[in-house]
């Protein structure tokens, strides 16, 4: 079994021997990929939808993995109890989507040794969620998939709140600027091109509003071209 990229550095964050739970698991091909290859012993795959379950449980019984998981239909984090598992994978979500499920069964996050998220968009608003109560962001990773950077954050709840100098750190992590990512510099080329864009886009008509945002824009621009000029 070979997974894609994106999924195989999802994995690759999983700690030997855990029992996970992989929340919205689509096809179930992480758990199975782990299990198969003996990495873990035990998996919880769980989505709100039928389909994407059944999908799973194929892939399950295709790898002849049925005695080592358990398939739960239901919400986000509604579907564990403290304690069960170890370590979870939410990843396909957005990051707000992803805050809510923290947020609604806090309990239960706040007791798992590791969250290793994937947000697909508002990265930042899950850092700011995360740093903002009481978890730490001990991890972080890019990884490139058809011409696409994601990232990848590994978090733990220990109840210290983090404050951070400037908000620019919730839209490009220190973790990937104190570790040097690979893919960093890339990362931050797309963003800054994203932002350019956004600013040749904006009709200037000089009211307060609009010299505001693209006051703010180009701020950020050149916050991020001081991070690129110093990796």
């Amino acid at each position: 079994m070979k997974l894609s990229n994106r999924l195989f550095e999802i994995a690759s964050l999983v700690t030997k021997n855990k029992r996970i739970a992989d929340i919205g698991t689509d096809h179930g091909y992480i758990p199975a990929y782990l299990l198969k290859n003996n990495y873990i012993e035990y998996a919880i795959l769980a989505d709100i939808n039928k389909g994407p379950l059944e999908n799973a449980k194929k892939e399950i019984e295709y790898n002849n993995l049925q005695d080592k998981v358990s398939l739960r239909l239901g919400s986000g984090l509604e579907i564990l109890q403290v304690n069960e598992v170890d370590e979870v994978i939410i990843a396909g979500m957005g990051g707000v989507l992803i805050s809510e499920i923290l947020e609604k069964r806090k309990n239960v996050a706040k007791s798992l040794e590791k969250l290793i998220l994937q947000p697909m968009q508002s990265q930042e608003e899950l850092r700011k969620y995360l740093l903002n109560n009481g978890y730490e962001i001990i991890e972080e990773k890019l990884v490139n998939e058809d011409f696409r950077i994601y990232e990848i954050i590994v978090a733990k709840y220990t109840g210290k709140n983090t404050i951070l100098e400037d908000d620019i750190y919730y839209e490009v992590s220190k973790k990937l600027i104190e570790n040097k990512d690979i893919l960093l510099k890339e990362f931050l080329d797309k963003k800054i091109n994203s932002y350019n864009t956004t600013l040749s886009k904006i009709n200037n008509n000089n009211s307060e509003k609009l010299k505001e945002k693209i006051d703010n824009i180009s701020l950020k621009i050149d916050k991020l071209i001081k991070i690129k000029n110093s990796i």
